[in-house]
């Protein structure tokens, strides 16, 4: 039976790696698990009567595009926290969780071909899996773009040939980055919008972890562009109760951008998307509208940054992220750490070239760890204590 060529070359999924190289191994102690970016964190107490009071909505058929009250409470918190202006019913799409989006902006905007040679999709490396499989899935060609610590770990978009630029449909870029942690400054976003518009490709920005941050708010790439006054369709975001609420099991998200972009996103949705249950559409409502329990969620990740930098404050290498809830640990070898990690002390952790693509026989992250500061205050602190104790 013959298969699609195109996706021969799919990235090895992180964590069935990490499965092959653990699993084998009794674990050191009682297991901590730091690997998976799970918030664990309470979330608001009031989800299930806001389920109960629209129970009867498990009744229909969702809708769609989502319900307008829904699109118009994300457009609002859009003004609030940054500013932008979107009308809700033609640039906002709701989303089961941003993996769809991002997946599917590239099904329904990425060109068969541009300026009549097959397309590339630009992405960080490393990444969030789902870009580079977005890129494959439409037949253009994933561009891999170092995003490390001697360029501030986020991709440099000049240094990329011309050529490639001429080509490029589509540039994806996570601010702030999972999983160095590193925020893309508004300067930063004015240069990549700049060089967008000279090469007419579009900008997807992941800004799920926008809201876990310890000093300064990341801006958003779409606030940026309208004040660039850049082309309303240059630039796609795409947001998530998951992180903001503790609420991955919602799958509640959007993407925000051009009214023509939404619009084709919209069309190929009706046919394969899963909108979310009328209950659930109206618990996201109400959660896009509070901001009291993301601001005590975001406290609980800043006294978390403040544990990690006193424990690791003797590594050499070590910076704290500016956001986001991951460590990016330095270590001699990622691999050999992770299983180090386990089999003496339980603790279980992520080698950082998981999530990354060799290119040019060098791949990012062989000399980093990912960790998940996801878990209890203390627990994390054990972890990280055990942590320190192994490695360094």
């Amino acid at each position: 039976m013959a298969f699609p060529e195109r996706f021969s070359n799919l990235p090895d999924y992180a964590f069935p790696r990490l499965r092959t190289l653990l699993d084998v191994h009794e674990p050191g102690g009682e297991p901590v698990l730091m690997t998976i970016g799970e918030p664990r964190h309470a979330f608001p107490p009031w989800i299930g009567d806001v389920i109960t009071t629209h129970l009867q909505g498990f009744g229909r058929y969702p809708e769609n595009d989502g319900t307008m009250a829904l699109r118009v409470a994300q457009a609002d918190w859009l003004g609030r926290r940054f500013g932008i202006d979107v009308a809700a019913d033609t640039q906002i799409l709701t989303l089961n969780g941003t993996r769809e989006g991002l997946y599917n902006a590239c099904m329904a905007l990425c060109p068969e071909h541009k300026n009549g040679k097959q397309p590339v999709v630009l992405t960080p490396n490393p990444f969030y899996q789902v870009y580079a499989v977005a890129a494959l899935s439409v037949g253009a060609e994933p561009v891999y773009l170092p995003a490390t610590s001697e360029i501030g770990d986020l991709p440099d978009f000049h240094a990329v040939d011309p050529a490639i630029l001429d080509r490029t449909a589509i540039a994806y870029i996570c601010s702030p980055a999972n999983p160095q942690g590193a925020v893309a400054s508004e300067a930063y976003w004015e240069t990549l919008i700049t060089l967008a518009e000279q090469h007419d490709f579009k900008i997807f920005a992941d800004e799920c972890y926008s809201e876990i941050y310890r000093d300064a708010a990341p801006v958003s790439a779409l606030g940026v562009a309208q004040r660039m006054g850049a082309d309303p369709e240059r630039v796609m975001i795409f947001h998530s109760l998951s992180k903001r609420s503790n609420l991955p099991g919602l799958r509640s998200g959007f993407c925000a951008g051009g009214p023509e972009s939404i619009a084709r996103m919209k069309q190929l949705r009706a046919y394969s998307g899963a909108p979310l249950p009328m209950p659930l559409q109206a618990v996201a409502e109400t959660v896009w509208a509070d901001e009291a329990h993301v601001d005590e969620n975001r406290a609980l990740y800043q006294q978390k940054y403040t544990i990690a930098d006193e424990i690791f404050a003797d590594v050499a290498g070590y910076q704290g992220p500016k956001a986001g809830f991951f460590l990016w640990l330095p270590v001699d070898d990622a691999e050999a750490a992770t299983l180090k990690l386990w089999r003496e002390t339980g603790v279980r952790v992520l080698p950082g070239h998981y999530l990354a693509r060799e290119v040019d026989g060098v791949t990012p992250g062989q000399d980093r760890i990912r960790v998940a500061m996801v878990a209890e205050q203390e627990e994390m602190r054990r972890g990280l204590m055990m942590l320190h104790k192994a490695l360094y």
